[in-house]
């Protein structure tokens, strides 16, 4: 599905970038610019919704950092590798789970539309999980062995269990998104992460190992799947009063009407999913459990960060920048900002880690954690350079640019699968691994903003001039 941008008069359009003045640039010319920009940014209703997203997804992350340093002292690197493992699996199936249709539910103009979406996104979640649990009874053994992944053969039937939550969630999420009912998703984020932490702790007490970790994580996609869908519910049945008023649109031609979520997004997905899963893979392949847990936590604990406000803004951005492409408005400038004020959040608390990450690492985890610390001061580059591309990755399905998207992915797993067996082979060294897989991430996602601004920008100037 493609959204138009736009027209408008050229007289009326703004086609001015940053502000700046035209008048020769002068130091407090620029601060008083900055400021001015950034006060009229934090009093927009987009940068409310962003924090009110952020400030569950925050509680959810202080809640995980505050039982982190018991959790890695009850489990060690070896359970957190056989974690690791399965979650890196799990990564790559979920994609599958409904093919990218969920993703669509924010995009029609009218419920109906939506609520067909929310229904072929839950019909293709349980079909596709039911035929992943036979085809792991059949070949199940094969896909460990060809994955290196013997360690976890025996919680294989987990992950289509996995896949079918993780595809509720996002279905339910999607749909909040639309309703803008950031409140609920904050709250449920709260609550999920209280009671999986606590579990996660108290069971370890009396079993500490990587079965219980595997178990609580699946059933934690099933806690927030329900939190989620109980607070959508009343949301949920207004919309279902609409339809009793309007003819329903057939899920074939919904299906049709969104394909390019299954041909480009989903592939997209799952191949992104892929490469940044194949580090653990390899790491507990070539250098046991133990490389892969400290690379699990590395991830874990240098993507909070992230996670904490880089899904808050593509939660909020996403409808934002699809509403200023029906509006006809300037998505360069919406663009430009959002990634320089991601860029002003992200450098500190990942150029800290990346000065005293074993420090870091040993003081809050534990002496056995200090390698963690040395994987994360790498990783946090390339998890800046990602945190950063958010407001360009939302509006990728905006622009309908999918198929780009999936050619970028299909390049980019080559080049980092590429940069892995660079280190593990000709080093026979971990840590140079993931140094290489982190170099190449930053270029991967640098390239990736300023393709989406290339391509924003000649759009725009074809709007003007068409």
């Amino acid at each position: 599905m493609c959204i138009r941008l736009g027209r408008r008069d050229a007289a009326s359009e703004d086609t001015s970038g940053p502000v700046f003045p035209r008048r020769q640039v002068n130091r407090p010319a620029i601060t008083t610019t900055l400021r001015r920009e950034t006060g009229r940014i934090w009093r927009s209703r987009f940068a409310r919704n962003v924090a009110m997203v952020a400030s569950g997804t925050a509680g959810a992350q202080a809640i995980t950092m505050a039982f982190a340093p018991i959790i890695t002292r009850i489990y060690g690197p070896e359970a957190f590798g056989l974690l690791g493992t399965f979650m890196a699996i799990v990564a790559v199936a979920v994609p599958l789970a409904a093919l990218a249709y969920p993703i669509a539910i924010v995009l029609p103009k009218d419920d109906r539309d939506a609520i067909g979406l929310v229904r072929l996104s839950a019909i293709l979640s349980v079909a596709i999980a039911l035929f992943a649990a036979a085809l792991l009874v059949i070949s199940g053994d094969w896909l460990t062995v060809t994955l290196g992944a013997e360690s976890v053969s025996r919680y294989l039937l987990l992950i289509p269990v996995a896949m079918l939550f993780a595809a509720w969630q996002q279905i339910v999420t999607q749909w909040l998104i639309r309703k803008k009912e950031f409140g609920v998703i904050a709250r449920a984020a709260i609550a999920q992460s209280l009671i999986l932490n606590s579990a996660k702790s108290g069971i370890g007490w009396l079993h500490p190992v990587g079965a219980v970790l595997i178990v609580l994580s699946t059933l934690g996609q099933a806690l927030y799947a329900g939190l989620l869908f109980f607070g959508a519910r009343r949301r949920y049945q207004r919309s279902d009063d609409l339809e009793r008023h309007d003819p329903r649109t057939p899920l074939r031609e919904l299906a049709y009407r969104h394909r390019d979520f299954p041909l480009y997004r989903a592939p997209q997905i799952f191949i992104n999913a892929a490469s940044q899963s194949l580090p653990v893979l390899m790491l507990a392949a070539f250098f046991g459990p133990a490389a892969a847990g400290f690379y699990t936590l590395g991830t874990m604990v240098m993507g909070m960060p992230s996670t904490l406000v880089g899904k808050a803004v593509n939660d909020v951005f996403y409808p934002r920048i699809t509403e200023a492409a029906h509006n006809g408005e300037n998505l360069t400038r919406h663009i430009v900002r959002a990634t320089g004020a991601m860029f002003a959040i992200g450098v500190v608390p990942f150029g800290l880690v990346v000065v005293f990450g074993p420090m870091l690492f040993s003081f809050v985890f534990g002496s056995d954690w200090a390698m963690a610390g040395e994987y994360a001061r790498w990783l946090a580059l390339w998890l800046l350079a990602g945190f950063i591309n958010r407001p360009s990755v939302a509006t990728i399905p905006v622009l309908s640019l999918q198929r780009g998207f999936l050619l970028y992915e299909l390049a980019s797993v080559i080049v980092r699968v590429s940069a892995i067996v660079l280190g593990v082979l000709l080093f026979q060294s971990d840590v140079v691994a993931v140094t290489l897989f982190a170099v190449v991430g930053v270029v991967l996602n640098l390239f990736l903003i300023a393709w989406v601004l290339r391509t924003v920008y000649g759009l725009e100037n074809g709007r003007l001039h068409g």
